[in-house]
């Protein structure tokens, strides 16, 4: 039991480079799941099935493993939860401090250039400190197969023998991987001094793929999206790109870690020999439309979605073999035999790890409840297709007349059975039309929808159902199975169904009829000219609608029965213009988008338009402003001569009050005072006194009536 105890593996520190960045994240989370040595032991049964965890996977917690410690390559981005200690520095000499503290240094310099000088220091300055290292350590610099793109080949008469571990010192560079090789020669020469404590490797590993992707993301994005009409192989496309899915590398650094090899230079590649044109076009058949073009190396660099140094690296023309890692590592491989052979597996994890889960949903509902309106808005708002079903039959039709147009070009035999078979589906469209008043039967319906919904374009993105299936049978028969296997359930209780086409969410929209009637009677005559929406038809659809969901096997107790539950929305409730409260509703059901968000193109428009509705705001606001103010200018202005009018209306009153009250006092003077005083001054003229003022009212006084 002591022994057991005593053999329990002891966790080691690694450091790695820009734990935050495709390669360092990817390296650094496999390797924190990694117990210290497990790779010199046989693997655990059970133990497979890394390739199906997604890019969120946190492995369970086991004793004794490695413990990562890194640096950030945008210093706002979090600490990833599998890395126990982001380093954060402000020179050189602190992540020194750091870098003493772990046992094995990861440097990886195929992303960011910028590394290179980083990664030059840290092993220069590792092996300065040599004599006070208390434990022995290993660096191990993470290069590129670039630094031997320009290799003479081993036997000019047969260029297709591969270069191994064996000739790296007869490897030449790429023009733009001087800096690499500089590097990788430097990481050598410092490990030889010391070989005890300290312990230096370079790994030339092929151009990395998986988990999300990197320099092939822009390949699988374009596939993806389905916008171009071809993916695009950059020159003649039978130039051999060595390559290596990215949990395949780490493997390799794990085996070093734990090992120790004597051999310090490693090619990290897989078994593949695959050329461009044939990884393009996988990734083209697998997860686009399967078209392929080949354009010229200056128009690929054109393009704005590729890097230069993306660019040297597609077009790198190498056979190696990685002869060490075959004879002496224990790797559990994922993709052994390269991405074209696995790419299913690949397209798994680069949707996973992306997050790009197709989102699908059905809308239901009588005549105009506003389906189409709310699919366009959700379809708008999740970037999903909208499948309607004119556009359904349209589309087909036309692809079916192109297809049979080939008969009469002299096509090959083979398009030329095509081209009949679409010739005899079209007379057979057109029969059904004259025999159903120019309709087409359910069975063409159907197959033209089946097609539209196994199409890679709804299944990458998704789609919303616009109405369609009507009844139980069209979406029995729609969503079934053409293997029973695929749909059979626990039990057999519920009925196949085609996992890929069935919709996730189903919204049923509901109204009554009167306020339908009223909706339509509302709509300008030219939305309703030429359509159903007439009084006479609206009618009739109400009729038929309410008559095929009376019964017991209707569409919604069709999803009822395979348990996806529909919701019902009452659009009588929606007060808003565009149904905008309907939508807002159903986007909560639906959830968060699952695809790529806005490109740059998109996020300059957005960006465009919201400045516009700013300024368009900031106006409006300033308009109402001004008006305000306008108004308030002439309040004041009304409110001040109404106040001097009432002023002077008040001046007035009291004028006439004054004037009032002074009439008997001015009688009484003109009858009984001015008579006297007249009369006083007369007499004082005549006497003229000396003192006149005495005079006079001596005077009064003598002849005030009142005195006697």
């Amino acid at each position: 039991m002591a022994d057991a105890i005593d053999d329990k593996p002891q966790t080691k520190r690694i450091f790695v480079n820009h734990v935050d960045a495709y390669s360092g994240k990817n390296l650094s989370k496999f390797l924190s799941d990694c117990v210290v040595g497990s790779s010199l032991e046989e693997a655990e049964e059970g133990s497979e099935g890394e390739e199906d965890r997604g890019s969120d996977y946190i492995p369970p917690s086991k004793e004794g493993t490695y413990t990562i410690i890194g640096t950030l390559q945008n210093p706002a981005n979090a600490k990833p939860d599998w890395v126990k200690e982001v380093v954060q520095y402000a020179a050189k000499e602190e992540l020194a401090d750091h870098l003493m503290e772990c046992d094995i240094i990861i440097y990886d310099i195929t992303e960011d250039p910028d590394q290179i000088d980083e990664a030059t220091w840290a092993c220069s300055a590792l092996h300065a400190e040599l004599e006070h290292f208390d434990n022995p350590k290993m660096f191990i610099l993470l290069s590129s197969v670039m630094t031997w793109a320009k290799s003479k080949p081993l036997d000019p008469d047969d260029p297709e023998i591969p270069f191994t571990e064996d000739d790296y010192r007869r490897r030449k560079p790429h023009p733009n991987f001087k800096n690499h090789i500089s590097a990788e020669k430097l990481v050598i020469k410092n490990g030889k001094t010391n070989k005890g404590k300290f312990v230096t490797y370079v790994v030339a590993a092929g151009l990395a793929f998986g988990m999300g992707e990197s320099i092939f993301h822009f390949l699988f994005k374009a596939a993806w999206e389905g916008k171009s009409p071809a993916l695009q192989v950059f020159g003649t496309g039978t130039n051999i790109v060595p390559t290596i899915h990215i949990k395949d590398l780490a493997g390799v650094l794990q085996n070093i870690c734990d090992q120790r090899p004597k051999t310090r230079y490693i090619v990290a590649v897989d078994d593949s020999q695959n050329t461009l044109e044939e990884i393009v076009r996988h990734i083209s058949t697998h997860l686009g439309d399967g078209k392929v073009k080949h354009v010229t190396k200056e128009e690929a660099l054109l393009s704005k979605d590729l890097a230069q140094a993306d660019f040297d690296q597609l077009l790198v023309n190498l056979r190696m073999e990685a002869m060490f890692v075959k004879e002496s590592m224990r790797i559990m491989w994922i993709a052994e035999t390269g991405m074209c052979e696995n790419i299913d597996t690949v397209i798994r994890e680069y949707k996973q790890s992306r997050g790009l889960l197709p989102m699908r949903g059905c809308i239901m509902g009588p005549p105009a409840v506003g389906k189409t309106t709310i699919a366009k808005k959700l379809c708008e708002h999740y970037k999903l297709h909208h499948i309607k079903v004119k556009d359904v039959i349209d589309e087909a039709v036309e692809n079916l007349k192109r297809l049979s147009a080939r008969a009469d070009e002299g096509e090959e035999e083979e398009d030329d059975g095509k081209a009949q078979e679409a010739q005899e589906l079209l007379d057979a469209i057109q029969e059904s039309r004259e025999n159903n008043n120019d309709r087409i039967e359910d069975q063409y319906i159907i197959r033209f929808y089946r097609e539209k919904l196994r199409s890679m374009p709804c299944q990458n993105q998704g789609f919303i159902l616009d109405g369609f299936p009507k009844t139980y049978e069209q979406a029995k028969e729609l969503f079934a199975v053409d293997d029973e296997e695929e749909g059979e359930d626990e039990g057999g209780k519920v009925p196949s169904y085609h996992k890929g086409t069935m919709p996730e969410v189903v919204i049923s929209l509901d109204a009554p009829d009167d306020f339908l009637k009223v909706r339509v009677m509302n709509l300008p005559e030219g939305q309703v000219a030429g359509t159903h929406n007439t009084e006479e038809g609206l009618t009739r659809r109400l009729t038929e609608f309410r008559n095929i969901n009376r019964e017991d096997e209707t569409i919604l107790n069709y999803f009822d029965e395979l348990e996806i539950h529909p919701d019902h929305i009452d659009v009588s409730k929606d007060v808003s213009d565009d149904m905008r409260q309907t939508v807002d509703k159903i986007i909560k059901t639906m959830g968060e988008p699952r695809n790529y968000g806005p490109t740059p193109e998109e996020l300059e428009e957005m960006e465009r338009k919201a400045t516009e509705e700013r300024l368009k705001r900031e106006a409006q606001e300033q308009e109402e402003r001004e008006r305000k103010e306008a108004e308030e200018a002439a309040e004041r202005a009304r409110r001040q001569e109404e106040w001097a009018e009432r002023l002077e209306e008040v001046r007035r009153q009291e004028q006439e009050v004054l004037e009032a009250q002074s009439t008997p006092l001015r009688n009484y003077l003109m009858k009984h005072v001015m008579p006297t005083l007249t009369q006083g001054l007369i007499e004082a003229c005549k006497v003229r006194p000396d003192d006149p003022v005495d005079f006079l009212a001596e005077y009064l006084f003598k002849s005030n009536p009142q005195v006697d």
